[in-house]
């Protein structure tokens, strides 16, 4: 097979992702692109890239092979427990925190945007389980999105190979929550149906979403240009309670793209508040 993809046709596909997911893929994604679109290209019969391009042309509106296409060209790396610190902070200090400020109405909503094939909303429900008993008698949702209907699949069947539930995943958790069968861990339904699973663009209209105690959207900022990042900021900003924590991607920040939040430090995690509402009082 022909994996190498042509100036004409890159810009086609990176124009075409851009408009469809904000993703920006520059000349130096070539390499990328090609090896993203070779399986999807034997998966439908073609020959050569430049044969699943021209497909794409003919295909007069945005239809299956254009959304596996956005699919295929979507990264979904992600891992349990990612990053440690994010899950330290909600055990130690935010969790109980929110405990208190909404004993009223014993109530907690997550929202984890961007979740890919779900090991970090299972990640975050396990916390839950192992550290906040008093929580079985609140009612506590999370909602994970992705873009990608293949990813979100996985998600909700909440099957992981080994080498998967070797990254990041503490062995008296899989134990605990996770059945073997055949050659996958399957997750504990209990756990699978703490969680309410949706396809979700980000750049696309949003539904309106109740407001969350948290929102995680980490490591996916990165992908976008600053407007659009703007823009996806400004929208979180009116989906998340006052008292709310927004975590990002250890490499992300709102420096320079959004002043219409303040950040703190916390069990060395950087996290956001909407500006004014105080970390420790509001």
């Amino acid at each position: 097979m022909n994996t190498k993809i042509s100036d004409t046709d890159f810009k086609y596909v990176s124009d075409l992702a851009c408009r469809n997911s904000a993703i920006i893929l520059n000349e130096s994604k070539k390499y990328l692109v090609e090896s993203r679109l070779e399986p999807l290209a034997k998966k439908m019969g073609y020959v050569t890239l430049a044969e699943l391009v021209k497909a794409l042309r003919d295909e007069s509106q945005f239809g299956r092979l254009h959304a596996e296409t956005i699919d295929a060209l979507t990264t979904n790396e992600t891992y349990f427990f990612r990053d440690f610190h994010p899950f330290d902070a909600l055990k130690r200090t935010l969790i109980p925190e929110l405990i208190e400020k909404n004993r009223a109405t014993k109530t907690l909503s997550i929202w984890c945007a961007a979740c890919s094939s779900g090991q970090e909303p299972y990640s975050i429900a396990m916390t839950i389980r192992e550290n906040f008993p008093e929580l079985a008698h609140w009612k506590v949702s999370i909602t994970a999105t992705d873009l990608s209907p293949t990813v979100l699949e996985r998600a909700k069947e909440g099957r992981y190979n080994q080498i998967e539930v070797n990254r990041g995943l503490p062995a008296n958790l899989l134990i605990k929550y996770f059945k073997k069968e055949g050659d996958e861990w399957a997750i504990n339904s209990s756990l699978r149906d703490m969680i309410q699973f949706r396809e979700l663009n980000l750049i696309k209209p949003w539904p309106v979403f109740p407001p969350f105690d948290f929102i995680f959207i980490r490591n996916v900022l990165i992908y976008f240009d600053v407007e659009t990042k703007r823009s996806i900021l400004k929208k979180l900003g009116a989906c998340i309670r006052n008292h709310g924590y927004l975590f990002l991607g250890t490499s992300e920040s709102v420096l320079n793209i959004d002043d219409s939040w303040d950040s703190t430090n916390i069990e060395r995690t950087v996290v956001y508040k909407k500006k004014g509402m105080d970390f420790s009082k509001n």
